[in-house]
């Protein structure tokens, strides 16, 4: 085929080759002049070459780094993203434990307030023996007629009951609301104890996602490791391989003889 279907570079290659030839040809016959112009231009295109290899391996390696960087950003995104997402489900779980247990708690607090009202003993006031006989005495003295007697005994009776009534349920409240504390303190307790699970379940999982971040980091490391490693090798070695050492030596001809001259191959 045609210099247009060899691959790119093969034509350089072989113009090389070709001003090599022709180089140490015009050396041995004599021809320094032509010799000095084919190794300029030879010099020139080796320069020429190498300049266009180092900036193609440069592109290139670049682009592979850039790659991994790109790759490195993409999965960093996609790890916090997904890290967001589980954190803002554990958040909505959390509130919803929280705000089930509250509403529980209003529930039974109110059912149990209502059953300590109803059931606190003692339910009614125990009257003073005091307090019976002025009601005895009262009833008596009205039934004698004695009405002004009966009321001035009444009236000390209401004093007197209004004072036990009051002392009663003064006792009794206070015996209501030790049983409330008590109560309202185990839910407390019984909500502390699930802020305490939630908040270690938190702790586990920035814990689980520290894990996860470091490991994903390590790899990336690993990857940019490995990758510079590879690149210093292949930069080495084009460095100590340049153009010409890719430029095969003039064939030695089958049979012996004088080679043929330029102009027949040209």
């Amino acid at each position: 085929g045609g210099p247009d279907e060899l691959p790119e570079g093969a034509d350089i290659y072989e113009l090389l080759e070709v001003l090599e030839r022709t180089r140490i040809d015009c050396e041995r016959e004599g021809r320094y002049d032509e010799a000095e112009v084919a190794n300029a231009r030879l010099e020139q295109l080796r320069d020429h070459e190498e300049n266009r290899r180092r900036e193609e391996l440069h592109s290139q390696q670049l682009s592979e780094r850039l790659g991994v960087e790109e790759a490195h950003m993409k999965e960093l995104q996609e790890f916090n993203e997904m890290w967001d997402r589980k954190v803002e489900e554990f958040q909505r779980h959390a509130e919803n434990l929280q705000a089930t247990l509250e509403a529980r708690h209003d529930a039974e607090h109110q059912a149990y307030m209502e059953k300590l009202r109803a059931e606190t003993e003692p339910r009614t006031p125990r009257w003073s023996k005091d307090l019976l006989n002025l009601r005895k005495i009262q009833e008596r003295l009205a039934k004698m007629k004695k009405y002004a007697e009966a009321g001035k005994t009444k009236g000390q009776a209401d004093a007197l009951e209004e004072q036990e009534h009051a002392m009663w349920s003064a006792k009794r409240e206070a015996k209501i609301a030790t049983c409330e504390e008590l109560f309202l303190n185990k839910q407390r307790l019984e909500m502390g104890g699930l802020l305490k699970r939630i908040q270690s379940g938190r702790e586990e999982q920035k814990h689980a996602k520290k894990v996860e971040l470091e490991r994903l980091l390590q790899r990336y490391h690993n990857v940019k490791t490995q990758l510079n490693s590879q690149q210093a090798i292949i930069r080495k070695r084009a460095e100590k391989f340049p153009v010409m050492a890719a430029v095969p030596s003039p064939r030695a001809p089958l049979q012996k003889g004088p080679s043929p001259p330029v102009s027949a191959r040209a």
